[in-house]
């Protein structure tokens, strides 16, 4: 059930509604907690659209981010082996000249310069340590937008339980129910507002 829905519900059932002045009172009652527990809903669903949508982005940017850090990881493997295939190279060759033996010393230097800025850059921000300590942030900002989004699908769940409670509170006038709706209600309160700072973790995640 939608938040406007639920207005709707409570609305035509308050309208429809005969009895006793003490049914009338119960029956607006009802319907303003209802209402008011129909914005509450509506609020939770717009946390939960969002903490999804953050969930989502920040999991592609951590694989992104772990698929780049991967792509430098088997370059300077590459690199690492090269320097190390050419200097066997040189080995091996003693008949070289000094200027072959000098240019083959400036690839190998050049080879192991690259391979360790690919291991860390702070200056350009895309090293394998800066990039491992962007996909792990990432990924924790990923995880708390899962438990965020957590605790608001069980606070919508709980919201649209306690309309239901209320609407049908509002046709047989049962202030037991409607109390036990308000008590969904204020359970959901907690769970939407644990969402946004979770200062408690849910034991069923």
């Amino acid at each position: 059930m939608e938040a406007h829905e639920a207005h709707e519900v409570g609305d035509r059932i308050a309208e429809t509604g005969h009895g006793a002045p003490l049914g009338e009172r119960l029956r607006r009652e009802a319907a303003v907690i209802v209402g008011v527990i129909a914005m509450l809903l509506a609020i939770a669903s717009l946390l939960g659209e969002a903490a999804t949508k953050e969930t989502i982005n920040f999991n592609v940017l951590a694989s992104d981010t772990y698929g780049y850090y991967q792509a430098k990881n088997e370059r300077q493997m590459t690199l690492r082996l090269a320097a190390d295939q050419l200097e066997a190279l040189a080995a091996s060759h003693p008949d070289w000249t000094a200027g072959a033996r000098e240019r083959v010393d400036e690839l190998v230097a050049d080879h192991r310069a690259t391979a360790d800025r690919y291991e860390s850059d702070p200056a350009a921000g895309d090293g394998k340590k800066e990039l491992l300590a962007k996909a792990r942030a990432y990924e924790q900002r990923r995880d708390r937008a899962q438990h965020q989004d957590i605790n608001y699908d069980y606070a919508r769940a709980l919201f649209q339980i306690a309309i239901v409670l209320g609407s049908v509170s509002i046709v047989s006038l049962s202030r037991p129910l409607l109390w036990l709706g308000c008590g969904l209600a204020s359970l959901a309160a907690l769970l939407t507002l644990n969402g946004l700072l979770l200062l408690v973790p849910l034991p069923f995640e």
